[in-house]
């Protein structure tokens, strides 16, 4: 075989190789349903009377999947869940995405349509009004749109408009069905390292391994929603660079991938060196970030603000000539985000953050360390809060010589 043929038959055969090799692994998976809908309805109810909320307002996206089980998009025809502070949710859409709409409601709920010639905001002005909640404090979920907002307002003057203080605080807790389907993805997402990780070869360039790590995601089951994969100095810079990549010998190799599994996300990251013994400094550096996970994981315990293990790893790392702050060589991001139905949720671990941690709260651990012109390394696992703690969803490696773990 020739060398142009070596080079693209990654692309070309891995969904092939992947299914030859690898087996489904979230065939038993519990979706997330009716009764965990319904509870999660009733909290949010319970949290807007007690914050004083008369209705919260949703759009397509993560939040409307949460509490209804619909899963849409968003355009410049409004559909939008109102949520009242008492009694049945109301969806509003476009008259002829009602079958669809209903197909995957999974809340009892009503439904109000607009024409193509009408305001869409006049059947949810209607519904608040028959429920007395036209000049009452209506919650807007913090993604709507602008042009929602001005248009709701137009169409209720007198009603009182806030950011919906309710659904970051409840969606923030995840429960054991929550927990469950996360781990499913991490334990997915593992494995598609492990089968692909001794199939990275020398002359590589991302989209190979990419397609290598996406096909193994996709047979174990998962759905595949990033892969950014980082050769030699590209590693430096967290989210990569535009110079052509390729893997050689005595150079890091750095993925951060992820996959859903029923909407709920893994993000794992693992750095290594491929073909050859690691140098004193790639070493180093590894170890150095390796110490900082842990760093992190011993830091985050119940009750403790948010920001203070950020403020660990920080210390440590300076401690080790490194930064000050986000300076260069160093860490020049957080040390990790809120994670669950999206990769990047509130609340962060970053400086300053002062909300407590609780149990349900899941979040990144990735203290990466990058130095400019030469190389980076970033290790990347996530955990959730427990009574007892913190737990992994997947464990660091143990070494630079067992990089995936």
């Amino acid at each position: 075989m020739g060398m142009a043929a070596a080079m693209v038959s990654p692309r070309l055969f891995a969904q092939e190789k992947a299914g030859e090799a690898l087996a489904s692994m979230t065939g038993g998976v519990m979706p997330i349903g009716k009764a965990e809908r319904a509870d999660r309805l009733t909290r949010a109810q319970k949290a807007m009377q007690a914050a004083g909320i008369d209705a919260l307002i949703v759009e397509p996206g993560a939040s409307l999947i949460y509490y209804s089980g619909v899963r849409w998009w968003r355009s410049e025809r409004l559909t939008a869940l109102v949520i009242p502070a008492s009694g049945a949710p109301m969806i509003v859409c476009p008259f002829f995405e009602r079958p669809s709409i209903e197909e995957s409601l999974g809340i009892p709920a009503e439904v109000r349509v607009w024409q193509e010639h009408e305001s869409p905001y006049a059947p949810i002005a209607d519904f608040l009004t028959s429920k007395g909640l036209n000049k009452g404090r209506i919650g807007i979920e913090e993604t709507v749109r602008y042009f929602a907002v001005d248009g709701l307002k137009a169409a209720m003057p007198s009603a009182t408009w806030v950011k919906d203080p309710v659904t970051r605080a409840i969606r923030m807790r995840k429960t054991a069905a929550e927990i469950a389907l996360m781990q499913k993805a991490a334990d997915v997402t593992m494995a598609a390292y492990r089968w692909t990780y001794p199939q990275v070869k020398a002359g590589m360039v991302p989209a190979d391994i990419g397609a290598l790590m996406s096909a193994a995601t996709v047979q174990l089951g998962g759905k595949v929603e990033f892969n950014l994969i980082l050769l030699g100095e590209a590693a430096a810079y967290p989210h990569g660079s535009g110079k052509p990549q390729a893997v050689r010998a005595g150079e890091v190799v750095l993925m951060d991938c992820g996959c859903t599994v029923e909407d709920y996300q893994s993000d794992i990251s693992r750095t290594w060196v491929h073909g050859a013994s690691p140098t004193t400094q790639q070493r180093r550096v590894w170890a150095d970030v390796a110490q900082g996970q842990k760093i992190a994981f011993a830091a985050a315990k119940l009750g403790a603000a948010a920001g203070s293990v950020d403020d660990a790893v920080r210390g440590y790392y300076q401690s080790q000539g490194y930064g000050p702050g986000y300076a260069l060589p160093g860490l020049s991001h957080r040390t990790g985000h809120g994670i669950g139905m999206e990769g990047h949720e509130p609340v962060n671990l970053v400086h300053g953050e002062a909300t407590r941690l609780d149990v349900g709260m899941c979040f990144s651990n990735e203290p990466g360390l990058y130095l400019p012109g030469t190389m980076g390394v970033r290790m990347e696992d996530c955990f959730h809060m427990t009574a007892q703690g913190a737990a992994w969803f997947s464990k660091p490696p143990a070494s630079i010589e067992e990089p995936i773990g």
